[in-house]
């Protein structure tokens, strides 16, 4: 990445949940001009955590279709066999399943992995144990998606609460027709997004490779 792109990501725009946390922050820095010093610094640092935080970059998936995207920045800490959620109804045959945990230094807006419907949204609520760990899939609070693709396979990508992160918010519903690429959600301070691929599809990437949401190639979905 250049420093141009550097400074973009760092200096983009935030997303909409942020805007509680920065009405907040500014309150606190304005009260504190009438009590002390301190509690000014407190809410501007605040405040310019979350601008960070909730930093919403663009991104330019691919130009083909045919690609599942990766649905969340960070690092990949298992690239591994496993049975999607059961609350999707995907089946107990296992699939390739790449998790990605986010830290707080990460953008944290989930996007969409690849082209279809949205056909099930299902939330569990859970644990809130390291999100880098692998027993955060099974133990963790989390919010799955099943999404059609045009061809009728389908893939599962799970938002999974962490050690910090207390608050999985997800604007798609049932039905939506989405693009690979696509904004759905994002999860408050410290994540794991895991991606489950269709059936006999083979992942492109390994265990520590940096992703970027809605541009890095998870895998290929051509027959």
């Amino acid at each position: 990445m250049s420093m141009v792109q550097s400074v973009k990501m760092v200096l983009a725009p935030p997303h909409p949940a942020a805007r509680p946390f920065l009405i907040g922050g500014v309150a606190v820095a304005l009260v504190g001009l009438f009590l002390s010093h301190w509690i000014v610094w407190l809410g501007v640092a605040f405040t310019l955590f979350c601008l960070f935080f909730f930093r919403d970059p663009e991104r330019v998936p691919p130009g083909r279709t045919g690609l599942a995207l990766a649905p969340a920045d960070g690092h990949v800490v298992s690239v591994a066999p496993a049975v999607p959620p059961p609350e999707l109804g995907l089946g107990d045959t296992p699939r390739w399943r790449v998790a990605t945990f986010l830290s707080v230094l990460d953008v944290h807006v989930n996007r969409m992995p690849v082209d279809g419907t949205v056909t099930k949204i299902a939330y569990r609520p859970g644990k809130f144990v390291n999100a880098s760990l692998d027993k955060a899939s099974e133990d963790n609070e989390r919010n799955a998606l099943a999404i059609r693709m045009p061809d009728g396979r389908t893939v599962a990508v799970v938002q999974i609460a962490g050690l910090i992160a207390r608050r999985i918010l997800c604007d798609a519903r049932e039905g939506d027709v989405v693009n690979a690429g696509a904004r759905f959600g994002i999860i408050r301070f410290g994540s794991r997004t895991d991606l489950y691929l269709p059936e006999g599809v083979v992942p492109l990437v390994t265990e520590g490779q940096t992703m970027i949401g809605g541009e890095t190639v998870i895998a290929d979905l051509t027959p």
